[in-house]
């Protein structure tokens, strides 16, 4: 598959028949894109299972959070890996050998995140593989909810703040 640039239907399907999401990289962290795009995606009904070693054992928006993928007890058919590319490599791994045992059907590595050999593994298992793309944006391009684009958090504004001189 080319990953450059995927069609409207391609995510559209993917995005339709996902329900539960694996988060590897989510943050408790209000203000990092994780966090958003988790609270985003629940908010839309999806299920999604927060992966960070760091955090595991604790709360993210309700969700237990996970030391690795191998620890989530259920199912779920899609891995979002919120990490740098040089780790994406090792998550595709672990998913691969996961597949059959929790169901996964997508890798989907976002902004920024990039692994060409990682992808080709997953697709020769027979999973969908998106790069480089973040499913909140997806989302909400593809159903235009551009209200949504952080706009209503009150973080992104117009308004100019006062500069106070010292």
């Amino acid at each position: 598959m080319q990953h450059d640039s995927y069609s409207n239907a391609y995510i559209l399907s993917i995005l339709r028949s996902v329900r539960t999401i694996a988060m590897v990289g989510a943050s408790a962290k209000w203000n990092r894109p994780s966090h958003f795009a988790m609270k985003y995606l629940q908010e839309k009904g999806y299920r999604v299972i927060p992966v960070n070693p760091g955090q595991a054992g604790g709360e993210i928006l309700g969700e237990r959070v996970y030391a690795s993928l191998a620890e989530i007890p259920e199912g779920f058919e899609m891995v979002d890996i919120f990490r740098a590319s040089d780790a994406a490599g090792g998550i595709v791994d672990e998913a691969i050998s996961l597949q059959t045992e929790k169901g996964i059907e997508v890798i989907w590595m976002q902004l920024g995140v990039r692994d060409d050999a990682a992808a080709a593994r997953a697709e020769a298992a027979g999973m969908k593989v998106v790069m480089d793309r973040c499913p909140k944006i997806e989302f909400g391009r593809l159903n235009a909810e551009l209200a949504w684009g952080g706009f209503d958090t009150k973080v992104i504004t117009a308004k100019r703040r006062r500069v106070r001189l010292a």
